[in-house]
């Protein structure tokens, strides 16, 4: 059995600048590390690994140092990983990033499972799982908190608002996972002696036999055109008394503010 999961390297938010000349993340000085979310993908899979017999390959699409990120899971027991290092791939949105991951597990050609955060820290739109198995067309499931083996598919729990679900998913199939699939593992010294002779290969355009137009900017259908941070609120109030006296005092002020619909 092959398990892919695909992470990201993002900045660290703790450390998030924005730029008020240029309007853009200051990335110099700030530390990257590997999406939280997307560490409990890999628990998951290492999950699968010591249950069942897997293989484990973490995939990412990033400049040079992102290699970084993938010698991490290296050091938690993946066993292999590739990076997708292009200028062609520069300015990519969800749709051009899936395309570009796709490509890369067409490539593997014997993936069993892809596992994914449930989003990135950075972006928090949730699509570039789904989007993955529409391309690659998968049947998938998201929010998933539990993963049982079944007779050539998988037996899942997906958390939603209203409760849970439990689907059945034949292979090959793909999932975007939550916390409660398990808390990430401490690297152990002979993962991580191993993670740093590990040689990552890196895979371009070529490589993957897509045409530039169709990654990277030019193929990505949304732009960013402003990022910025809200402006700061000096109109604080504060209430204080017990919670019916609260209440009441949000009303009125809530009354004074002219807020639609109080």
């Amino acid at each position: 059995m092959h398990i892919v999961v695909c992470i990201k390297q993002v900045p660290d938010t703790k450390n998030v600048r924005i730029d008020p000349d240029t309007h853009t993340l200051v990335r110099q000085g700030v530390e990257s590390i590997v999406n939280p979310f997307d560490m409990f993908a890999v628990e998951a899979a290492l999950k699968i690994k010591d249950g069942n017999g897997a293989r484990v390959t973490a995939l990412t699409m990033g400049p040079p140092q992102a290699t970084e990120a993938l010698r991490t899971t290296l050091e938690l027991g993946v066993d292999d990983a590739v990076l997708l290092s292009d200028r062609a791939f520069a300015g990519s949105d969800t749709w051009a990033t899936s395309t570009t991951l796709s490509a890369a597990i067409r490539k593997m050609g014997d993936v069993d499972l892809v596992l994914c955060g449930k989003q990135a820290i950075d972006g928090d739109t949730a699509q570039v799982g789904p989007e993955m198995a529409a391309l690659l067309d998968f049947p998938y499931s998201t929010f998933i908190k539990k993963i049982e083996m079944l007779d050539g598919g998988f037996k899942v729990v997906r958390q939603t608002d209203e409760g849970t679900e439990v689907w059945k998913l034949p292979m090959p199939a793909l999932m975007t996972v939550i916390k409660e699939i398990g808390e990430p593992r401490v690297p152990s010294l002979r993962h991580k002696m191993r993670a740093k002779k590990a040689e990552i290969p890196a895979w371009g355009v070529a490589d993957l036999g897509l045409d530039p137009d169709r990654v990277g900017l030019c193929g990505s259908f949304t732009q960013v055109v402003r990022v910025f941070s809200p402006p700061k609120r000096s109109d604080r109030v504060q209430i204080e008394g017990s919670v019916e006296e609260q209440a009441e005092q949000l009303l009125l002020y809530l009354k004074k503010s002219r807020v639609p619909g109080i």
